[in-house]
């Protein structure tokens, strides 16, 4: 059989449905599709990963560090970069297209049902996302999986994962983002995303969550602290009961060490830059801890030695090239450019930088420009390659505020916006080049530079 046109056709029944940005503020949709399924949200316990930026790289050292200790995961998170099944992971590793074909084809008349029952009172069919979350809970109970670690898609009181009651719900920063839909400051997106709290199944598998929590500005810590005495949920804070004691630069990384509320983790090395990076592994490693620790006791220092070491994150600070290096980065909004502009420094030790910058029509390039020009010596804009694309000659208008216009070149495709880019940096010895915008930006250089995976 030809996966290739299988595959086309199960990823088209589900991108026939409404888009992600258009969400459905429900629960009750995904949640009757995965109980016809036979209760497929409950199958194994669940960590559940929410947060503006930091949410995928800490779901994957979460997964990581699981795995680590000969369990089995499935994790579940968004967007993707090149290939849809790299949102569903089993053992660290994407779905094959032949399994991805046989859930979406097994699970077709149940997402039928469902989409006639909501048609009966007037509501929309499932979306694309809540077919998604649906897809992957069925792999996941099909692998089977003995844990499973959800990154919210958008949100968290609403968003389709939280279906599920984990047992842990990690918060990375809050920032702006989404405000459309999550509110206009960040104090009402806490309030979203400390929905992930909510107990939706009865009885509830995890009925006394533990919320581990990232940095956040004070506003956030406000808030979060107010829902989490109201929920009565156990909590553990970076830099209370948890923390990053120090780091250190290392070749292709850093050595960290993390003390926890139950165990003191010295030199772990960690395969990725940046101190957020760092602070992102401490906060997996508390997560962990509180997911898989037993009383009081810490876990095997050895065990999260190498399981840290064997930490990936595609698309966030990756090198894919060197001569000239060619570093990608997802950033998307002005937090995470902020984050990219201080790892930059930190970690890399370039006479100049290019610049090549796609974004989403949806999203704030002067919040991103801000910072790239902080590290940028020009800059290189084009055009990503999807609906949601903001026009090349609108984002070169923004860029053109922020460097002088010799500065600021437009091309009309990421290839030839890469050739520019190379031909520059090969031009000007140690010269970097550092493409951003957004992960189907970084999908598109990874693509065309060799990167499949």
């Amino acid at each position: 059989m030809d996966f290739t046109s299988e595959f086309a056709r199960a990823q088209a029944l589900l991108q026939a449905r409404a888009g992600e940005m258009e969400v459905e503020l429900r629960l009750d949709a995904t949640r009757r599709a995965c109980e016809l399924l036979g209760d497929i949200h409950t199958f194994a316990p669940v960590i559940t990963v929410t947060g503006t930026n930091g949410k995928t790289s800490t779901a994957r050292m979460i997964d990581t560090l699981i795995r680590a200790h000969d369990l089995r995961t499935g994790r579940f998170s968004s967007p993707h970069m090149q290939n849809l099944t790299e949102r569903f992971s089993v053992d660290g590793e994407p779905v094959s297209a032949e399994k991805f074909v046989e859930i979406v084809d097994d699970i077709q008349p149940v997402l039928h049902i469902v989409d006639q029952e909501l048609a009966q009172t007037d509501r929309p069919p499932l979306t694309f996302f809540e077919a998604l979350t649906v897809v992957a809970f069925a792999i996941f109970a099909d692998a089977p999986v003995d844990a499973m670690v959800l990154e919210v898609g958008m949100g968290g009181e609403w968003d389709s994962t939280n279906v599920a009651d984990a047992q842990v719900c990690v918060f990375t920063p809050v920032s702006l983002d989404h405000q459309q839909f999550l509110g206009d400051t960040v104090e009402e997106i806490a309030r979203t995303k400390a929905g992930i709290l909510n107990r939706n199944v009865d009885p509830s598998p995890a009925p006394h969550p533990v919320a581990v929590v990232g940095p956040q500005v004070p506003e956030v810590e406000d808030v979060l602290a107010s829902e989490f005495s109201d929920r009565g949920a156990q909590s553990r804070w970076l830099g209370r009961e948890f923390g990053l004691q120090s780091r250190v630069n290392a070749v292709d990384g850093q050595v960290i060490h993390v003390r926890t509320q139950l165990g003191d983790y010295p030199d772990l090395f960690l395969p990725l830059h940046g101190e957020h990076q760092a602070v992102n592994a401490a906060v997996a490693l508390a997560a962990v801890e509180a997911f898989l620790g037993a009383e009081d006791k810490p876990l095997n220092a050895e065990i999260v030695g190498e399981g840290m070491s064997a930490v990936t994150s595609p698309g966030r600070v990756e090198i894919l090239r060197s001569e000239p290096t060619v570093i990608v980065d997802g950033a998307h909004n002005a937090h995470a450019a902020q984050v990219l502009a201080e790892t930059v420094s930190d970690a890399f030790d370039f006479a100049e930088v290019v610049a090549v910058v796609a974004m989403y029509a949806d999203k704030d390039p002067h919040g991103v420009f801000e910072h790239v020009h902080r590290f940028a010596k020009r800059v290189i804009v084009t055009q990503a390659q999807s609906p949601r694309a903001m026009e090349a000659e609108e984002l070169a208008s923004a860029a053109r505020e922020w460097w002088e216009a010799d500065d600021v070149v437009v091309e009309n495709d990421m290839n030839s916006a890469l050739m520019k880019a190379l031909d520059f940096a090969l031009d000007e010895s140690g010269t970097g080049v550092v493409v951003t915008g957004s992960l189907s930006t970084v999908g598109e250089a990874r693509t065309l530079l060799g990167r499949k995976e």
